[in-house]
């Protein structure tokens, strides 16, 4: 049963990226969350919660300048898909790679992309600390982006490899996201990487208020 919650995001998505977008990020949704009964893809099983956390905490990305300018994007550590398949639905212009250790939920992704004819995305299953070493990997992305994986000391080792120079590392940070930079500096530096800029999240549900998104430009 849809609820006027239900509803109310529906009908921001379908302002913002038309019906049909809409149609396929809510499909894609529906199907990790029944597929989620038999394999852990999220700890979130309410679809109304889901929505908030999953789908609009996905898409705060595609608002900044530097995301609409890119062709070439990797997911690190993308789980049930989450930023990487949602950004693909709605930017069929560009190309996702999403990258993760476990090879069942890549399996999911891959077939839910089969299902909804998601096109531009592709899995990769590998250590992002040793795949990205690679030459066909190593500094080959405009965009590099992470959620809910790690500290972002870590992340930062994990994900600037993979980005080229004059590219970005972008990560979905909550609150504490001062301290976390400042546990990052070193490796940051090592990366010839700044902080370009804070995103913080409008105009959006208490769930996710406070998330920010932190651009890093190497």
């Amino acid at each position: 049963m849809t609820t006027k919650f239900d509803q109310n995001i529906a009908n921001q998505l379908k302002e913002k990226y038309g019906e049909q977008k809409t149609f396929t990020l809510l499909s894609y949704l529906d199907l990790v969350l029944v597929r989620n009964e038999h394999i852990n893809l999220t700890a979130v099983r309410d679809r109304n919660e889901a929505l908030v956390k999953h789908v609009l905490d996905s898409l705060a990305i595609t608002d900044l300048p530097e995301y609409k300018e890119a062709k070439t994007i990797i997911d690190i550590g993308t789980g049930a898909g989450f930023p990487g398949a949602l950004l693909a639905i709605v930017s069929p212009d560009k190309e996702f790679v999403l990258l993760d250790s476990t090879l069942k939920r890549l399996r999911v992704i891959d077939e839910f992309a089969e299902t909804l004819n998601i096109q531009n995305l592709r899995t990769v299953h590998a250590r992002a600390e040793e795949i990205s070493r690679k030459p066909e990997y190593s500094e080959a992305f405009d965009i590099c982006v992470s959620r809910a994986v790690a500290n972002l000391e870590k992340l930062s080792g994990w994900c600037l490899p993979f980005v080229k120079k004059g590219g970005y590392f972008i990560s979905y940070k909550g609150e504490n996201y001062e301290e976390e930079l400042q546990q990052a500096a070193k490796v940051l530096k090592k990366n010839k990487t700044r902080l370009s800029y804070v995103e913080a999240y409008k105009d959006v549900p208490e769930e996710i208020s406070g998330h920010v998104l932190l651009v890093l430009s190497k």
